[in-house]
């Protein structure tokens, strides 16, 4: 079975992307956390997301990533929570909590007691994430005992929805480029007791754009490796760098596109259509879900997994959800298998044109890199 067509489960508390900073900070010698992935003992940290960075396609292309490949044996990877999207992903790594208990459930989703969603990317809605995702995080649990936490990211996410909801507690710098990021987080870095925090975005936006199969992402990808290998050198000697990602990516063809507007009936007792192309939350209807979800199932075959919310949490996918924030999660949930998307022209136009999608439980999209650099 290939990476496009195994699915995986997260392994919160075991191997997940949300037990990274929890380790990261027992490893730094603070009381009250648990060193699960049994990180080196040091005092200086750097974390660099890599959004897009699956361990597949790093696997893959490791003639490409000189500097990141060689650390590929050294630890196996970590999964991230689902759906395996951005603005959940980095929730869960500041949080350390699996999606059903921080909140941020998707791309988009529902605003309870509405007929809204909220896009959690671009935060286009008046609610204040300090609410939405009331959670305290790694980053202002750490800074309280003292440790010096900081993030260096594009200027233009200081103070967005998504950087409060994940990063809140962190003393932001802005780092617009790769040189800027180097000058940031070695000096970050040189504080003891420190926590820095970095992202890197160009590779998730060649993937949608052009595809991960596209020589534009494979050129990208060497040069993300270098800059990284640069910024390992300007650390401490005795600094430990981390690179992951928050998820994989999954090139979607024409023949995998299937759009609701083709297929009227999918939206039959569906009051609301969220989540993403690869992982679809359905609000439905009171009384309509079963019928829903069996509709879905007839159309879609193999093509997806469709689960009733009850089923999924069974299932582990969001981990344990908090009673408030059930709502947020479709009644249904449509996870896509294989090299398919869920569109919809109508309700998300700007999904039709990307070629590379993530959201589902593929191992392509699941699994991610956890690549050590202890100097």
């Amino acid at each position: 079975m290939s990476d496009e067509t195994r699915f995986v489960l997260p392994r919160y508390g075991d191997r997940a992307l949300s037990d990274l900073l929890p380790s990261v900070a027992a490893a730094m010698g603070f009381a009250g956390w648990a060193n699960v992935l049994d990180l080196p003992q040091r005092h200086r940290y750097v974390v660099v997301m890599v959004d897009g960075l699956g361990w597949h396609l790093l696997r893959r292309h490791a003639d490409l990533a000189p500097y990141l490949a060689p650390l590929l044996p050294d630890r196996e990877p970590l999964t991230c929570g689902i759906p395996s999207t951005t603005a959940t992903s980095l929730t869960s790594l500041g949080t350390g909590l699996p999606p059903g208990q921080h909140g941020v459930v998707g791309y988009t989703s529902r605003i309870p007691g509405t007929n809204e969603l909220l896009n959690a990317l671009k935060w286009d809605s008046g609610v204040d994430p300090h609410v939405w995702q009331s959670q305290p995080t790694v980053f202002e649990r750490l800074a309280v005992v003292g440790a010096r936490v900081g993030a260096a990211n594009k200027g233009a996410f200081r103070g967005s929805g998504l950087t409060v909801c994940s990063q809140r507690g962190a003393d932001y710098y802005a780092a617009d480029d790769p040189w800027e990021r180097i000058d940031v987080v070695s000096e970050l870095a040189e504080a003891h007791d420190s926590l820095t925090y970095a992202y890197e975005s160009t590779l998730d936006h060649i993937g949608h754009e052009a595809g991960s199969r596209s020589d534009k992402w494979l050129d990208r990808l060497t040069l993300v490796d270098g800059d990284l290998r640069r910024l390992r050198e300007s650390l401490p000697s005795d600094a430990v760098m981390i690179v992951t990602g928050d998820h994989g990516m999954v090139d979607v063809d024409d023949l995998g596109r299937i759009d609701v507007s083709d297929h009227t009936d999918l939206l039959e007792g569906v009051v609301l259509l969220g989540g993403e192309a690869r992982l679809r939350h359905l609000y439905c209807r009171a009384g309509a879900v079963r019928d829903v979800a069996a509709r879905w199932e007839s159309v879609l075959g193999e093509r997806a997994v469709v689960r009733l919310q009850e089923d999924a949490e069974a299932d582990g996918w969001f981990g344990p959800i908090r009673p408030d924030l059930r709502a947020r999660i479709g009644d249904v949930v449509v996870a896509s298998a294989g090299r398919h998307a869920v569109l919809s022209r109508t309700h998300f136009p700007i999904e039709t044109k990307l070629v590379g999608f993530h959201g589902s439980l593929t191992a392509a999209e699941m699994l991610v890199p956890l690549l050590v650099d202890a100097g």
